[in-house]
């Protein structure tokens, strides 16, 4: 009892509390430059085709490991030398996001969407920088206790960034305008500023500056070099088990919210049920992955994760089977998120533990745009799997596609590379 009661005390920690700060930071300028600017475009007219194209946004957040290097060694005059490596990028990079989020703000789609689209680009890249720094900030100041329960804070933090700059800036725009709604998100990127200059700059055990003619060896291949170096010919299977652990979840995830229109629920059902309560249920799995993690390790917490998340597609399964019942959908979705919010806060964990602490910045990127590729490659083609088979068949099919990274797991605990 005292292994659980000690493994929740992990939350009040001050490491991790501002975790939830740097969190939301992370996760405002999200909406601004995809769901929230889309509507703001609709709305002036914007034709599809156009609109379809600013889905392009979201390049910088999968390639970010390209520029992972110059923020993981560079330093910034003056800003390093006040505030150290990580917070100097920290606080330059939501500076710019300030900066480029007012001026989002005071650009007309109806008149200039190249404008916009130049500046949406810019919130985009500033984003996925600060997404950078503030992964390897998160990383260097955690251990293996605590990766899970700072992925589900910093994950707390980012998903109600996104609320506020979802919900929140369309409720804004409807009683002003889009001009005051975006600058009212430029401010409240003054949350994370703050959490930044409040925050200690993390102790690293070994000077990783570098400049001179080594740069770019030991910046852009040494990441590369070490990852594969340090685990051999299991590097790759690492790497296969970062893409396919969530790949089921993801399969699933793309073609739910079509499932339930062709299931005959309302926008309103689908709105209370599935957004706002399982938002609700996702939070609370993301805490209760950090404390399984502490009590459990992280080969048990993998697992029960893992499995988990199977059980959660075969719950759409049993749902086209019942049809339009909101009471079961309630259990489906709240399952589902519940499974998913345990595993994104264990899957956020594992892939801390692998960053060598030398190369945090560039190996993370490299890892969450692996994460990212079951979301964004692999799991588009499931319309067409959608299209040919009845759902329950549908989503057998994706459970059967959480297997093969049950299987990689199976085989990397057993070759004793997944211990704890």
């Amino acid at each position: 009892m005292n292994l659980w009661i000690n493994a929740s005390k992990l939350y009040f920690q001050p490491k991790i509390i501002r975790l939830v700060f740097l969190g939301f930071s992370s996760g405002l300028p999200l909406a601004l430059t995809f769901s929230t600017l889309s509507v703001w475009l609709a709305e002036n007219g914007v034709d599809k085709s156009t609109i379809g194209l600013f889905a392009a946004l979201g390049v910088p957040y999968t390639l970010k490991f390209v520029w992972a290097p110059l923020i993981d060694r560079a330093r910034i005059p003056w800003l390093t030398t006040l505030f150290g490596r990580r917070r100097a990028w920290m606080l330059f990079s939501q500076a710019a996001l300030v900066l480029a989020i007012f001026a989002l703000g005071q650009a007309d789609p109806g008149l200039d969407a190249g404008r916009m689209a130049l500046l949406a680009v810019i919130v985009s890249f500033c984003s996925a920088s600060q997404d950078i720094v503030l992964d390897a900030y998160r990383v260097e100041t955690l251990d293996d206790r605590t990766f899970a329960a700072g992925a589900a804070i910093f994950v707390w933090g980012y998903r109600i960034a996104m609320l506020v700059s979802g919900a929140g800036a369309l409720y804004i725009a409807s009683g002003t305008n889009w001009g005051m709604a975006y600058t009212v998100m430029a401010a409240l990127m003054g949350v994370g500023i703050v959490a930044t200059l409040l925050s200690p700059e993390p102790v690293l055990e070994e000077n990783t500056d570098t400049v001179g003619g080594n740069w770019f060896t030991d910046a852009v291949i040494g990441p590369f070099t070490q990852f594969i170096g340090s685990r051999g010919g299991m590097a790759f299977a690492v790497l296969a088990f970062v893409i396919f652990y969530k790949l089921g979840d993801s399969m699933a995830g793309v073609m739910t919210n079509p499932f339930l229109v062709e299931l005959g629920f309302s926008k309103v059902e689908i709105a209370n049920v599935s957004k706002i309560y399982g938002f609700t249920a996702t939070m609370a799995g993301l805490a209760v992955g950090g404390w399984l993690l502490n009590a459990s390790g992280m080969v048990k917490s993998l697992w029960i994760c893992g499995i988990l998340q199977l059980l959660s597609n075969l719950m759409f399964a049993a749902q086209a089977e019942v049809g339009h019942n909101v009471s079961f959908l309630a259990l489906t979705i709240g399952f589902e998120n519940l499974a998913g919010g345990m595993g994104t806060a264990i899957f956020i964990a594992y892939l801390s533990s692998l960053c060598n602490i030398s190369y945090t910045a560039t190996q993370y990127a490299l890892l969450s745009s692996l994460f990212a590729i079951p979301r964004t490659l692999i799991s588009s083609g499931t319309g067409y799997v959608a299209e040919a088979v009845a759902w329950t068949d549908f989503f057998v099919y994706t459970a059967i596609g959480a297997i093969p990274g049950l299987l990689i797991l199976w085989f990397l605990t057993r070759r004793g590379w997944i211990t704890r």
